[in-house]
């Protein structure tokens, strides 16, 4: 039998390992909690922080004015699908030969972003983080290439390339609308399709926008430990659609496109607002790393359904599908009060590579073997580091038939098949009027050096491209059916006794 001493004693070891414990397990995890918000087809020039005039975005001003500008930022492709699956993993997409727009393809177990590869939603997962991706997936229909299955405990939103705005796809203020009520517009797959939520349907009863807005400002005020939400917004890509009230803010804008495109862009930046809103409320804004920017430039393209320009990648020549700066260099901010406290505008070399290897570095993921090609940016945003992240950032397409390379003080680019390559100096010349290939043939070959070895590490690619896949798929669907066909003419009729 014990002693009472002993009994008092065992109590109060009892209670010291306990509150030792308990004090452990719910100690406050101080580690940054990270919101990548990702803007589709926005063009350079069309957001305030950049210079805009004619489009109102106060809230994404206010981040820009208390945060750092990236005033030389990259993403890796000219269009969505590659650039997107640069950022969720860390790795140039041609690491891994993803130059393609996948397909949303929900029977193709091979049509995604490789299994191989870890998101950061995979990675953040595993040093304790909440994860979500509200909004555009791209990465693959089929479930092994669910959100859910690549690391992220949170899904709200879709699988496809594009989706519509309005619960009934079509919207008659949409000015692609024409007299029939049918838009003359090119709908990706899945456009019209309800959209998810985790693996089930999600609502949706309101304009998309603000719809993932709402659900990206739930899901902040929810977590309970450090998280990690990728708000990938489709505004403002096609179709365009914003709602009636929105527009008519917009009257003064004389292009009729570019009114319903600006809306689209105010809704983007009305929800961004709810979302700042969920974080205050919540005690969580102070200690959350924000990331802005676009998948790419803005759409340039002339189509017969519209045909004026309605992006502005000012003060860039050309935009998305281009490596001219007006399709890769993009609008880029970084918000983190409480560990960014200096505002400033930041002029070295920025990729969106480098956006997980800083989100690693802040949730002291092991990185070791990941072979990443971003950089932490934080000394850089915090001046422990001078200079440049990036000495020279890399582009290509068609597996190098087409190239881009920039380096501190040039670029070099084929933008055509079977074209001729250009050189351009981007002290003095930042917006490529002089070509200057032919008179500084040692610089093409210093810059073509730096492709050769970088793309030494490359792979091929092994998909099609999402139109030429959508033919091929139709194409064995009709041979399969023409073979059942075949088969059953063959086949007698069946005779019982």
């Amino acid at each position: 039998m014990k002693t009472y001493k002993q009994k008092i004693l065992s109590l109060l070891f009892f209670l010291t390992v306990f509150n030792h414990h308990f004090n452990a397990q719910h100690q406050k995890d101080e580690r940054p909690n990270i919101i990548v918000i990702l803007a589709d087809d926005l063009g350079y020039g069309d957001v305030g922080f950049t210079g805009c005039e004619d489009i109102k975005t106060p809230q994404l001003d206010a981040l820009a004015e208390n945060g750092v500008v990236c005033t030389n930022a990259y993403v890796t492709h000219p269009y969505c699908g590659p650039s997107r699956a640069g950022i969720l993993t860390g790795r140039h997409q041609a690491r891994f030969g993803m130059e393609v727009n996948p397909t949303n393809s929900p029977f193709d177990l091979h049509m995604g972003l490789p299994l191989e590869e870890q998101t950061f939603g995979e990675r953040l997962k595993t040093v304790g983080y909440r994860t979500a991706i509200i909004g555009k997936w791209h990465m693959g229909g089929a479930p092994p290439y669910h959100p859910n299955n690549r690391g992220f405990d949170h899904f709200y939103g879709f699988l496809s390339g594009g989706h519509s705005y309005f619960p009934s796809g079509v919207n008659a203020i949409s000015p692609l609308v024409n007299k029939n009520g049918n838009p003359n517009y090119c709908a990706n797959e899945g456009d019209y399709k309800p959209l998810w939520r985790n693996n089930g349907a999600g609502e949706f009863n309101e304009y998309l926008t603000k719809a993932l807005s709402r659900d990206a400002a739930e899901f902040v005020k929810s977590s309970n430990k450090p998280f990690l939400l990728y708000l990938a917004y489709n505004a403002p890509h096609q179709p365009l659609e914003a709602p009636k009230k929105t527009i008519e803010k917009y009257n003064h804008i004389e292009n009729k496109y570019r009114r319903t495109y600006a809306a689209m862009i105010d809704e983007m930046d009305q929800g961004i607002g709810m979302l700042i809103q969920a974080l205050k409320e919540a005690g969580k804004y102070e200690n959350t790393i924000i990331f802005f920017l676009s998948d790419n430039g803005g759409d340039r393209a002339i189509k017969p359904w519209q045909p004026v320009h309605y992006t502005s990648n000012y003060p860039f020549k050309n935009g998305k599908g281009s490596f001219f700066e007006g399709g890769v260099h993009v609008p880029f901010l970084i918000h983190w009060p409480k560990g960014i406290e200096k505002p400033q505008q930041f002029e070295g070399l920025v990729s969106s590579l480098d956006i997980a290897s800083t989100a690693y570095a802040l949730a002291g993921v092991d990185t070791a073997n990941a072979k990443l090609d971003g950089v932490d940016l934080i000394p850089f945003m915090q001046q422990d580091k001078k200079g440049s992240p990036h000495e020279a950032i890399f582009w290509r397409e068609y597996e190098g038939k087409t190239f881009a390379v920039r380096t501190l003080d040039s670029k070099y680019l084929l933008n055509k098949i079977n074209g001729e390559p250009q050189l351009f100096d981007m002290k003095k010349d930042p917006y490529e009027d002089n070509n200057i290939v032919s008179k500084n043939a040692k610089k093409r070959k210093q810059i073509a050096a730096l492709w050769n070895v970088w793309n030494a590490d490359n792979k091929s690619v092994i998909w099609l491209q999402s139109s030429d896949y959508q033919k091929r798929r139709l194409q064995l669907y009709d041979q399969l059916h023409q073979e059942m066909l075949e088969k059953a003419s063959k086949r007698k009729p069946v005779l019982i006794e």
